[in-house]
């Protein structure tokens, strides 16, 4: 039966009790004692809470990557990435000898959000891919739709594991694109069918003073055509092509270095 954190794992004592918990055990596989989704600031109903939990775990174990969601009121004067580091590590989160997964802090004491990576999800979740995905759940917790929010980040997780296991993960230069909203397919209609209708209009306008004639040459000026001479001549052609420098600056994932030694990757935001 896994277990909730009913109270801060960071002070010494229970820190090192975490510790030595979660590093005697196998890391062959998922080696914590802890449920996915700890709401400790109690955003969830209890419906919610389980059908979340039920989600993370399947999705946990089909990627083979652990997914956590954590909420709290405080963070108890520590940092955003403090606490979320330190909660993974201390509780003995991740998958297998590396210990693969991610965190996500929601702090309800100064609207933080913030996710911890760890392991392979270093690399499946690029700074660029975690921005992106703050913003696609930042309206819905910006208006206390939690339990949404939380969907929407379990299915965004699913798609950049599977995107990061074709090798090329996502991030600055090949993020998702957002779905065209079906709202705006009558309305291009609408504006392409005014526009022909001008532009038709326009172009018919100035076609008043022509009239049918029964021979082409009707519509030329007499003497105005002379050709005594007709050839092709094709002299070269050079095409010179030159690849636009990519700016990588803001591609990959940072790294830091946790309380507990632990090398993260992560970012963060308010909402």
């Amino acid at each position: 039966m896994k277990k909730k954190i009913l109270m801060l794992l960071l002070s010494l004592v229970l820190c090192l009790c975490a510790a030595a918990s979660a590093f005697a055990a196998q890391t062959d596989g998922f080696a914590s004692d802890y449920e996915r989704v700890q709401d400790l600031a109690e955003l969830l109903s209890d419906s919610e809470e389980t059908a979340l939990s039920q989600k993370l775990d399947e999705l946990s174990e089909r990627q083979k990557m652990e997914i956590v969601v954590l909420t709290t009121d405080t963070l108890e004067g520590l940092t955003p990435r403090e606490y979320a580091d330190d909660i993974y590590d201390y509780c003995g989160f991740g998958y297998g000898e590396n210990r693969d997964g991610l965190l996500l802090l929601l702090s309800i004491e100064d609207s933080d959000w913030y996710i911890s990576t760890h392991g392979y999800g270093i690399t499946a979740f690029t700074d660029a891919g975690i921005q992106y995905i703050g913003e696609q759940i930042i309206e819905d917790l910006s208006d206390g739709n939690f339990s949404t929010a939380f969907d929407k980040f379990a299915g965004l997780c699913d798609d950049f594991i599977t995107q990061a296991r074709t090798g090329s993960p996502y991030d600055s230069h090949n993020l998702p694109r957002e779905p065209l909203s079906l709202i705006w397919i009558p309305i291009s209609i609408a504006v392409g069918v005014c526009l022909s209708f001008a532009i038709v209009g326009s172009m018919k306008s100035k076609l008043k003073t022509v009239r049918s004639q029964s021979a082409a040459g009707s519509y030329m000026k007499n003497g105005s055509l002379n050709i005594t001479e007709s050839r092709d001549l094709f002299l070269y052609s050079t095409v010179t092509r030159t690849e636009k420098p990519k700016n990588d600056s803001s591609s990959g994932s940072s790294t830091h270095t946790s309380s507990s030694g632990s090398t993260h990757g992560g970012g963060g935001g308010k909402f």
